[in-house]
């Protein structure tokens, strides 16, 4: 499968499973997953061509670790605007974690933290290049926030490890903001 395939691929599973998989006649579990026979069946409505070695392959090559197999079914390991259950493993060892966002957040976040805005989990990165890449999708004046793992902890906020350079909480306070970067 080509590149451009693959990528259109991806983002109609993300799509699918993380955000509106009903809306494709598929029920997840309490877990997010789903058959990967069904949602084969139901990405075939859009991209006729699509089968499980297509679906392996964008997981085999997806960096971040979007998605996740087990046995017969696959799931979005983040990101999901409905409720689920996550099992990840708690992140007890990260410094420091980071956040990209549009410079027009910025003055907002300050005032009122990180949310998860219509997601399940405020979604930071392990490194500044994945929030730079992250937050440029959304804009092209950005900032960095970098973010106190430790105050988050102390607080009582659980961190997750959600894929290989994700890492996912439920609320960044303000002051667990320890340094901004604008990127214009």
């Amino acid at each position: 499968m080509d590149k451009e395939r693959r990528i259109r691929l991806s983002k109609l599973m993300s799509y699918v499973l993380r955000h509106n998989p009903w809306k494709f006649g598929i029920k997840p579990d309490e877990y997010g997953f789903v058959s990967i026979k069904d949602l084969i069946r139901a990405i075939s409505r859009i991209y006729s061509w699509v089968t499980e070695e297509n679906i392996k392959e964008v997981i085999a090559e997806d960096e971040k670790g979007r998605f996740e197999i087990r046995g017969s079914k696959i799931r979005a390991r983040y990101g999901h605007s409905y409720e689920v259950k996550i099992n990840h493993e708690e992140d007890r060892s990260s410094k420091i974690l980071y956040h990209g966002t549009a410079v027009r957040n910025l003055k907002r976040i300050l005032q009122e933290g990180i949310k998860p805005m219509g997601r399940q989990f405020v979604h930071l990165s392990i490194d500044k290049e994945n929030a730079i890449e992250t937050a440029k999708r959304h804009d092209k004046n950005i900032v960095i926030f970098e973010i106190d793992a430790e105050c988050l902890r102390k607080k009582g906020y659980k961190i997750y490890a959600a894929g290989k350079f994700v890492r996912v909480v439920k609320y960044v306070p303000p002051d667990c903001i320890v340094k901004r970067e604008m990127i214009i």
